[in-house]
């Protein structure tokens, strides 16, 4: 296997071609391919959590350290940062697709936390289950009938899964 070749932010920022790719010291990460439950579940989100007041956005590049940008699913916030939000949001969603896997989705959480995100959500929607990490804290799964919460936003398992074919 060959090492990877070292890209500077400069041309990261300016990459154009798919997939979206996430950047940590120079080397590129390409992201999963979105399946259809994901678009779903990444739609669903975000209607519902515009609907309470904040600004939600789909894969939006944050640059969490100077060589570091990573990609959310969603991001929510008051107000976003243009074009790449350098000051952590209010939330960062991550939704699992099929190749992903939950542990490698929450140390994501614990890299949110790390710049300053008080809360993040693990969304699975193939096996619709879902998991809030808030700062400072533990994971907690989150079943059918619970919410997910995130400050004063919250989002009920039903009406995130009310529209995933089971």
């Amino acid at each position: 296997m060959s090492a990877a070749a070292i890209v500077s932010v400069e041309e990261y920022l300016h990459r154009t071609e798919k997939p979206y790719c996430e950047y940590v010291d120079g080397v590129l990460h390409p992201q999963a391919l979105t399946t259809t439950p994901h678009a779903r579940a990444q739609f669903r989100l975000i209607t519902l959590l515009e609907k309470q007041g904040v600004e939600a956005l789909a894969e939006v590049a944050v640059r969490i350290a100077p060589t570091k940008y990573l990609i959310p699913d969603v991001i929510a916030a008051p107000v976003t940062q243009s074009p790449y939000p350098t000051e952590p949001v209010l939330s960062c969603v991550e939704i699992l697709s099929p190749e992903d896997r939950v542990g490698a989705m929450l140390a994501k959480c614990k890299a949110y936390h790390a710049w300053g995100v008080p809360f993040s959500w693990v969304v699975d929607p193939e096996k619709q289950t879902a998991w809030q990490d808030h700062s400072g804290g533990e994971p907690e799964h989150v079943e059918r009938g619970g919410r997910l919460s995130a400050g004063e936003l919250s989002v009920h398992w039903d009406e995130l899964f009310s529209q995933q074919p089971r």
